[in-house]
Formats: C-alpha cells, structure tokens, sequence
C-alpha cells in the first residue's frame, strides 16, 4: 500500500513511517535487513518514510549495559586499548560499532557482536521456514522454487555474517583482491579480533545518501555514481567476487569525493555461467534486441525456460519505453511499470539463488542513484557505462595489439577442441547435454501428468473397494470410476 501509494486497502490504512521502523525493528535482525533494500529507494518512498527506514542501516537501538560489559569483558580485558568509547557511534542489526584508540594513538573501529545473536537469527529462520511450510500449496511451481531459494540463500548469508571472524576473512580476500581499485576499504587489526568483536581502522566520511554534507564540500555526484558501477562491473563481470550489502552505512564518501566500502560480512561469488548470462543480458538490453535479452534472462534463470519469448520481449519493450522517458517523474514511472507488470502475473518468472543477491545490490545501486537524481534509473543512467565496460569483461585488453596477441595465443586450443569434436561427430560420440532449466521444465510436466493419472487411478481403485466392501454401494463406484475414466481422458 505504501509503495503504490494507496491511502486503504481491504478497510486497513498502511503504517505510519515510525510505526513501520518499529515494526521491522520488533521483529529482529533477519527482516531488519530484508528491509534495508527497500530503505534506499526514493522512488518508492516519500522522504518522511526514508527518513524512518535509513536508520535501519545504523541508527538501531544498541545493546543495553549489561549485554555491552557482558560481550566486552568476554572479548576484551583492560589492556586491550588505551581508551574505549562505551556510547556506540552506530548500531546495527548484527553489532554495534565504538571508538576507541591503540596504545600506539591510532583511532580505530570496533564492531561488537549483539549479545545472542545467533540463536536469534536461527529462530528466525525458523520462523520464516514455518510461514513458507503453512503457505506452500497456495503458490505456483516457480514462486515455491523461488520462495525457497531466497529463504535457503538468506539463511545461509545471515548465518555467516553473525561470524565477524567470518566477515575478517572476507575483509582481508576482498582488500586484496581490489587493492587498485581506487576504492579505500578499512585495514584490520587481526590480533584484536575475535568471533565477537572486529578492530579495523576508523575511515572518515559522509553516508552516501547525506546530500547536504555531498553537495557542501561540492562533491561530484555522477562521477561517485559512475565509478561505484564500474566498480561493480569489475566485481560482477570481471571478478565474480563482490560485496553484496552496499546500503548507504556501508559507503562512505571522504571530503576529497573518494569511495569507502565498510562491512564485509555478506561477500559473494558469481558462477561462470551467470557472468556470461549477464553479459549478454546487458548487450542485448543495450541494442535493445529484446528476444535476446529474455533469452538471457533465461540462462541466468530469473525467467522459466517454457515462457512465451516473443510476449515478454514485448513487455520488455514497453518497461525500456517507460523507463528511458526524461520526460517522466519517478512516480508516474512506478505507475505505468506497475500497470505493465500486472498484464505479467501469470508468466513464469523465477528467482534462483546465484541471482538474489545480483538482483539485491542492483537494486541497492540504483536506489542509491535515486537520492540525487529524481527519476534515475537502471535502463537510463546505468546501462550506458555497463555498457562501456563489455569488452573489459570479455576479457578485452588495453590496446587492439594486446587483442590480437591474445588471440592469436588461444589459436592452437581452439583448433584442438575442433578437432577433438569433429572426431566425436565421426565415431558417433557426440552428446548433447540439457539445461538445468530444461530438466525443471521436464520434471514440473512428468510432476503434473503423474499427479494427474496418480488421482484417476485413486478413483478407479476406490470403485473397486466400495464394491468389494458393500455391494450395496455400487452407485458410489460407478460414481468413483466414472470420475476415474473422465480424469484419465478429459485432463
């Protein structure tokens, strides 16, 4: 109701916007971060909600004295530092984050772990897992795989990032394998860290979405946006390594407009096969060759493989439309996508699990774009630099002799695997190997005409035990095995 801006629904009026922070706040650390996509659009929210909804990135209640010296006192002891800030500078789902200094003067970061949070989250997803079991039957074949994949893929991430060892490892993988990306990222102190606490540098900055402190120090805003999804491409495309929680508390913007990435406790990976599916997803959406872009929506899985190519190319054809109108504003957008989207309902989109958090951060990203420029958007503002990073992600170099040396390079295996195919052709060896999306398909259709015929056979056999029970009910069986034959033939 409050995205689509109705005032009722059904006689129910949606939440006031601190009434909504308190509600995704009761219900603890797994929905609290759920919430945290929708906290960064704009376009979704008006300004007095997103000012309720960002302080679920750092601003949440922290943990009370006792919970505090209880957490300290098993990580740290006197020693440990020269002096320490009891008040947290921030505090989050996970932890909360304190100042304090080394006895070597140097300010650092201290990310403490909420007392229990680890049997709090399993119970949530204990919660959650008990929903998905009682409303299972009502949904379609592709919503409970998709229903699924997100519980299973959350409850694995959020199991890892309770673990700031967990997050320390990825911290240190990801500032090494970024080292000259221009990003800055925090430094650890690996000898102060533990399961329950993180001691990393304090980075100075702006939250990405304070405009004031941005626009004051005349911080360029297109080029902070542009270099954060180049570097995205890298990670994405290129990498297959990225930081999958970009939300507002987590990027930081120093007074010289330099990027800072904090909170490594939910990195991921993307599979080979995936990249390339973006790729030509990004390709096709650029040349707008629309049967080609739901071709690769369906090597990346987010659409079923038996969906009608030709009727969602031409739905991906008006969202394009819509959405790469200047002279729309972001609500009369969000109307005419919504009112497209609906004709969409009964197609088979999917959500696999290597897709979720890609899907995530791009909606992070682009939510982001919309704190500063009233109708930003993927297709019109983000697409055209993906689409200047293709050939880096191809695996292009700097300059055409470089190409050409590379390729020349690769000449001698690709005529092996000609060969070596050209010889399987001949001995009659060949194969040919199905999809995984192909497999679904064939299991979803032998799952319905097995349920199908398993009914039929249930009447025809229950025929025969009415009458072998009672003569006298041979109305009923003629009845059941009626219904049998009916099944069996008018499916």
């Amino acid at each position: 109701m409050i995205i689509k801006k109705r005032e009722r629904f059904l006689g129910f009026k949606p939440l006031a916007p601190l009434q909504l922070k308190r509600a995704i706040v009761s219900l603890g650390a797994s929905f609290i971060k759920l919430a945290q996509v929708l906290a960064t659009r704009s376009d979704f929210f008006d300004k007095e909600y997103l000012e309720e909804l960002k302080e679920l990135h750092d601003s949440l209640p922290p943990m009370n004295e006792d919970e505090f010296e209880e957490v300290y006192g098993r990580t740290f002891n006197d020693k440990s530092f020269k002096s320490f800030e009891k008040s947290p500078i921030a505090s989050a789902s996970i932890g909360q984050v304190h100042v304090a200094y080394t006895h070597t003067n140097r300010k650092v970061a201290v990310k403490l772990r909420r007392k229990n949070i680890y049997a709090q989250v399993m119970a949530d997803i204990r919660i959650i897992n008990s929903f998905n079991t009682l409303f299972k039957p009502l949904f379609s074949h592709y919503t409970k795989n998709s229903i699924e994949a997100v519980i299973g893929e959350f409850s694995k991430m959020i199991k890892e990032e309770v673990s700031l060892t967990h997050e320390l490892k990825n911290l240190v993988k990801f500032s090494s394998v970024y080292k000259d990306a221009g990003i800055k990222f925090p430094v650890p102190h690996a000898t102060l860290c533990s399961d329950d606490a993180l001691v990393m540098s304090y980075e100075e900055g702006f939250r990405f979405d304070d405009k004031e402190s941005i626009f004051k120090h005349n911080i360029d805003f297109k080029s902070i946006i542009a270099k954060l999804v180049d570097f995205y491409t890298t990670q994405m495309l290129i990498n297959g390594y990225f930081h999958a929680d970009p939300h507002p508390g987590n990027l930081l913007v120093s007074k010289e407009g330099e990027l800072i990435l904090l909170d490594f406790g939910m990195v991921k990976t993307v599979p080979n096969n995936s990249r390339v599916a973006i790729i030509e997803l990004i390709k096709a959406a650029h040349e707008q060759d629309y049967e080609r872009y739901i071709t690769a929506n369906k090597k990346l899985g987010t659409i079923a493989y038996e969906a009608p190519t030709a009727e969602l190319a031409e739905f991906t054809a008006k969202m394009f439309e819509i959405f790469s109108n200047d002279n729309l504003d972001s609500e009369s957008m969000q109307q005419l996508a919504f009112d497209v989207l609906e004709s969409t309902r009964n197609l088979p989109f999917k959500l696999p699990s290597d897709a979720i958090y890609i899907l995530r951060v791009s909606a992070i990203i682009e939510g982001l774009g919309t704190t500063y420029i009233e109708n930003f958007n993927g297709i019109k503002d983000i697409l055209p630099i993906l689409q200047k990073n293709i050939p880096k992600a191809l695996g292009a170099k700097e300059s055409i002799v470089e190409t050409l040396i590379e390729e020349i390079k690769a000449l001698p295996f690709i005529a092996k695997d000609f060969k070596a195919a050209i010889k399987k052709i001949s001995s009659d060896a060949l194969h040919v190997e199905i999809s995984n999306d192909q497999l679904e398909w064939i299991k979803k259709d032998l799952n319905t005409e097995l349920k199908s015929y398993a009914i039929s056979f249930a009447f025809l056999l229950g025929s025969l035990f009415v009458l072998l029970y009672d003569t006298s009910f041979k109305e009923w069986a003629v009845g059941l095995f009626a219904l049998g034959v009916a099944r069996i033939f008018y499916k």
